[in-house]
C-alpha cells in the first residue's frame, strides 16, 4: 500500500470536525407556535402556493425596437 493510499484511507476512517463553532446552537429552545401562527402560516402558504406567477414578457432580439 502506497502512503497516499494510506493517508486516504486514514482519512476517510474518521469523522470530520464541524466546519464551526458557530453551528452548535446554544441557547434557550425555540417557543413552539401558537395555533394561531400555525393557522396564519398554512394560510399564507396555500395563498402563495396557488398564486400563478405573471408570465415574463419574451425579449426583442433586436435592440432598435426598444429606443
Amino acid at each position: 500500500m502506497s502512503s497516499t493510499a494510506r493517508d486516504t484511507a486514514r482519512a476517510l476512517a474518521y469523522p470530520e470536525p464541524p466546519a464551526s463553532l458557530c453551528w452548535h446552537r446554544t441557547g434557550p429552545a425555540p417557543r413552539p407556535l401558537t395555533p394561531e401562527q400555525q393557522r396564519r402560516n398554512r394560510e399564507l402558504l396555500a395563498r402563495e402556493l396557488a398564486r400563478t406567477p405573471r408570465p415574463r414578457t419574451p425579449r426583442t432580439t433586436s435592440r432598435s425596437e426598444t429606443r
